[in-house]
């Protein structure tokens, strides 16, 4: 199974993401953590690892590699043939190698790419990338997969959407996060993807919540679950610490319910 994290810069998808992997963890699941956001580089520490793991991106070749054979796709007549950039038509996370992937306690990390320095061009291949490997990657029952996106929506235009079982929307309380929400269920649906609905982030009142949650629905987005604005989550960021999702397990809990839930009918491998 395969679950989509998606959302404006600054929501908490990547808080969001980190509490789901802990939570699945303590239900005894197999949990591989894909960072799909090329600007973001504090995931790996938000789930307890050490240091990130090599980028996919270096595994594919590199980003002038990539772009090499996307090139090769386009024809005379000016349309597009899909061009394979995995060696691979089948993969598992046991099958990359050391290094490209990071593992403790049946918790796994993986990341697709992170832009490092200015004029570096667009993130264009670490999106196909991102596609191609969550197409490819094959899990067992008791695996789930938590793919944390890019900020926007981007990310559609690739359709990496269309290689996941559910599309999860973090909103804060800003008008850009709900109005981003809708557009986000929109392109979901759009691109034959299931979307599961909205978790609200960083709130810090029951009337923000429910004004928040006014909004949402009046985009047809069903709320699955509130998780308040935590001071030690706050501290943790600025220390580098692994979270500590214990304040907010239930909201966490009722959360994951509600997206296997919506997830579990469509799972395909």
């Amino acid at each position: 199974m395969k679950i989509c994290i998606c959302g404006k810069g600054g929501s908490g998808k990547s808080t969001v993401v980190a509490l789901l992997a802990a939570e699945l963890r303590r239900r005894r699941k197999q949990v591989l953590v894909v960072d799909s956001d090329e600007s973001n580089a504090g995931l790996y520490w938000m789930l307890g690892f050490e240091e990130p793991p090599v980028p996919l991106m270096e595994l594919a070749g590199g980003k002038k590699s990539i772009l090499r054979v996307l090139r090769t796709g386009f024809t005379e007549d000016g349309s597009y043939q899909e061009k394979s950039v995995l060696a691979r038509d089948e993969l598992r996370a046991e099958d990359l190698p050391r290094g490209y992937i990071r593992q403790r306690e049946g918790m796994s990390l993986v990341c697709i790419g992170k832009i490092h320095q200015a004029l570096e061009g667009c993130a264009c291949p670490m999106g196909v990338l991102s596609r191609e490997f969550l197409k490819k990657l094959r899990t067992d029952d008791d695996e789930v997969v938590v793919v944390d996106m890019e900020a926007g929506v981007e990310h559609f235009g690739r359709g990496v959407e269309t290689s996941v079982d559910a599309v999860l929307v973090v909103a804060e309380p800003s008008l850009e996060s709900v109005s981003l929400a809708g557009r986000i269920k929109e392109l979901t649906t759009g691109a034959g993807a299931k979307f599961a609905g909205a978790v609200l982030n960083r709130v810090s009142s029951g009337q923000i919540a429910a004004q928040l949650t006014e909004a949402l629905n009046g985009r047809d987005i069903p709320v699955l679950s509130t998780i308040p604005f935590r001071q030690e989550f706050l501290e943790a960021g600025l220390e580098g610490r692994p979270l500590d999702g214990a304040p907010v397990a239930g909201e966490v809990q009722a959360l994951l319910d509600s997206v296997l839930a919506v997830a579990a009918p469509f799972e395909s491998n």
